[in-house]
C-alpha cells in the first residue's frame, strides 16, 4: 500500500490541475479520434455514437496499457531501492497495477457519465453481459502484469526494449477495435487478431456489453484467459529468475 501510494502521489503532487489530468487525456483523444476517424476517414461505429464508442475502448485500453508500460521498467526504475533493502520483488509491479487501478477508477466515472448519457437518449442498449466487466478488468490487469514482469526480466540486459514498449503499445493499441468494430472484419481475421493481440476480444466484450453492439464470443475470451494465465506464469518465472542476479547488469 505504501508503494500504491508513492506511485499515485508522486506523479501529481507538484502538478497544477493533479489528478483532473486523468480525465483530460481520454477527453481529447476521444475528440481527436471523433474528429479523423469519424469525420475524415468514416470508419463504421456500428451506428453507435463516435464519441461513446471511441471512448468506452479508450477508457479500459488505458488501464491495460498502463499496467504494461508501469511494470514493464521494474529492476531498472527500483534499482536502488532493491540493492538496499530485501522484500518480495513482486510487490512492486504488483503495486503498480493496484494503482493504476486508482486511475481507471477515476477514468471509469468519466466514461459511465457519457455512457448514462446516451443511454437516457435511447442511443445505445447495454445488455446482460455487463455483469462479466469484474472479469475483463482482472483479465486486463493479468495480461498488463504478465507482459510487462517479463519484458522487465529482459531490460536488465536488453535496455533497447524499453524504448520499443511505449512504441509497440501504441501499435497494439490500433490492432484492437478501439477506432473501428469486430463486425467488419471476417471470422477468420477475427480468431488471428484475437491469437496476435489478446486485448482485442476483450474490448470487443466491453463494447458490446455497455454498447450492445458488437461480437461477443466466449471462444475469443477464453483464448484470451488462457493466454493470460501461460503470460503470468512465464512472466513469474522470468521475474523470479532476474531478481537473484539482477544487480550485477543493471
Amino acid at each position: 500500500m505504501l508503494f500504491v501510494r508513492r506511485d499515485f502521489v508522486a506523479v501529481y503532487k507538484q502538478t497544477v490541475l493533479g489528478p483532473i489530468w486523468f480525465f483530460v487525456q481520454p477527453i481529447l483523444t476521444t475528440i481527436t479520434f471523433t474528429f479523423i476517424f469519424g469525420n475524415f476517414a468514416k470508419i463504421s461505429t456500428d451506428g453507435v455514437p463516435p464519441i461513446i464508442f471511441y471512448l468506452s475502448g479508450l477508457t479500459f485500453w488505458n488501464y491495460f496499457a498502463s499496467c504494461l508500460t508501469g511494470t514493464s521498467n521494474t529492476f531498472v526504475s527500483n534499482a536502488s531501492i532493491f540493492g538496499k533493502v530485501y522484500f518480495p520483488r513482486l510487490i512492486t509491479p504488483i503495486s503498480v497495477v493496484i494503482s493504476n487501478l486508482i486511475k481507471f477508477g477515476i477514468q471509469l466515472v468519466l466514461f459511465l457519465v457519457v455512457f448514462f448519457y446516451y443511454w437516457w437518449q435511447g442511443s445505445i442498449q447495454p445488455n446482460a453481459t455487463i455483469a462479466l466487466l469484474p472479469l475483463y478488468i482482472l483479465m486486463m490487469a493479468g495480461l498488463g502484469l504478465g507482459f510487462g514482469i517479463f519484458i522487465s526480466s529482459l531490460t536488465t540486459k536488453y535496455r533497447d526494449f524499453t524504448f520499443l514498449v511505449g512504441f509497440g503499445v501504441q501499435l497494439l493499441m490500433y490492432a484492437s477495435p478501439i477506432i473501428y468494430p469486430f463486425s467488419i472484419l471476417s471470422e477468420k481475421m477475427r480468431f488471428i487478431l484475437n491469437m496476435v493481440n489478446p486485448m482485442s476480444s476483450i474490448i470487443e466484450a466491453i463494447k458490446y456489453g455497455f454498447l450492445g453492439e458488437g461480437v461477443f464470443s466466449i471462444q475469443n475470451l477464453a483464448i484470451s484467459f488462457t493466454y493470460m494465465l501461460i503470460l503470468l506464469f512465464v512472466g513469474i518465472v522470468a521475474f523470479h529468475k532476474v531478481e537473484k542476479s539482477f544487480m550485477d547488469t543493471v
